[in-house]
């Protein structure tokens, strides 16, 4: 996906946008936000586990993480670098 037109989808739809990196072959085991997110991947890869299901997200590749979803992320050898939608959910307070 276009990352002007990722950026424009966010913040049309509420989500704060920044972007971020995490360093080569990080393993953030399982947890969950109380936010929702929306991921875009510039460079790099990652693969998330939902439960039983991964996916695994190259550039130019979008995720979504429902807030409360609980998932893992592994970072693949390059890191990673990414655009990423940050929205409350209803009730959940600040980000």
């Amino acid at each position: 996906m276009d990352r002007a037109k990722f950026e424009a989808e966010l913040q049309c739809e509420g989500y704060q946008v920044t972007e971020g990196e995490i360093q080569p072959n990080e393993h953030r085991p399982g947890h969950q936000h109380p936010f929702d997110v929306r991921l875009l991947v510039l460079d790099g890869s990652i693969t998330i586990t939902f439960g039983p299901d991964r996916g695994a997200y190259g550039p130019g590749d979008t995720c979504y993480v429902p807030a409360g979803t609980e998932h893992e992320e592994q970072i693949g050898a390059d890191g990673v670098r990414y655009v990423i939608g940050r929205r409350a959910v209803s009730g959940a307070g600040a980000l």
